[in-house]
């Protein structure tokens, strides 16, 4: 088995290129999947070994810090640019990325613990940045940042409080998860391919006529996309998690990014989130190829 398991991320990574036209249909499809990988990885976490530490503040800190100092420095350069960037780095944390950690073997309570206070750090933070940066700032404070809770708790908050109820309530039912954990992989394969799909799409529908503006911001995906990824993992290195610190700021739920964009700044800065959603989803692809390779050469070999 495990030598087709080396063969499904570059199968999803070739179909949803191929087939990137029909992405849109299976659109509302992602949140159910991303659901229930973090339900499945959730269930073995002890809720009381979820505290916040300097690594998680000094992540939060780039995000809120380094997004609006981009922004800054890029505005006089082209507002569109260094708007597309500012919601890039600012974009939180991926939920998924709790999965693809613990895959290359982070520790699943603190990348749990900064999926939770980097999203709902952002969601309070993003409005007020928002507030005087792009083409709504009249919105009240308040509705904007309700707006943004809205779209960030169903899919983080609420799997980690259905495991907590299976955990005191329904042991049985957690256990039967804990046992199943492997599925997440599954799911995020077929995540990746819609999600690569309609990113690929999104670009070629909305990048006819804006050439110089969208290489630009590729550009710039594919350069903070490295020091996002390489910064985390120093940081996550100096408290003693490489792979938490690298995941928990360089993979971005680039979907949430892609929404802010639409709601509160020009609509071609999400471009920017876009390109950055395939940039993170090969190199997560190639981080797993290379740790199961690892783990297993032998079982690579025979697949190769």
């Amino acid at each position: 088995m495990q030598k087709y398991k080396n063969l499904i991320l570059p199968f999803a990574i070739v179909l949803g290129l191929l087939f990137h036209g029909s992405a849109a249909y299976l659109k509302p499809v992602v949140p159910s999947l991303i659901f229930s990988m973090l339900l499945l990885s959730f269930s073995s976490i002890n809720i009381k070994n979820l505290k916040v530490s300097f690594l998680d503040i000094w992540l939060l800190l780039f995000q809120l810090v380094v997004s609006l100092g981009c922004y800054l420095l890029l505005r006089p350069f082209n507002e569109i640019v260094a708007e597309g960037v500012l919601v890039g780095v600012l974009c939180p944390v991926a939920g998924a990325m709790v999965v693809i950690s613990c895959m290359l073997g982070a520790n699943r309570e603190r990348v749990t613990t900064y999926t939770l206070v980097g999203n709902l750090g952002i969601a309070f933070v993003a409005p007020i940045y928002f507030s005087f940066i792009g083409t709504h700032v009249t919105m009240p404070l308040g509705e904007s940042v309700l707006l943004i809770l809205s779209k960030v708790t169903p899919i983080i908050v609420l799997p980690l409080l259905v495991t907590m109820l299976f955990q005191y309530f329904l042991p049985k039912t957690n256990n039967f998860l804990i046992k199943h954990q492997g599925l997440s992989f599954y799911l995020w394969a077929c995540t990746l391919t819609i999600t690569l799909g309609q990113t690929i799409d999104f670009v070629y529908l909305n990048g006819k006529g804006n050439g110089l503006i969208i290489l630009w911001l590729v550009m710039a995906s594919v350069i903070l996309c490295i020091v996002q990824f390489g910064i985390g993992k120093f940081i996550g290195k100096k408290y003693g998690d490489t792979i938490a610190g690298g995941q928990s700021l360089g993979q971005k739920n680039t979907a949430m990014g892609i929404w802010m964009a639409y709601t509160y700044l020009h609509p071609l800065t999400s471009i920017y989130p876009a390109a950055y959603s395939i940039f993170q989803n090969l190199y997560n692809s190639y981080q797993i190829w290379q740790y199961n390779k690892k783990r297993n050469p032998s079982a690579f070999k025979t697949a190769v």
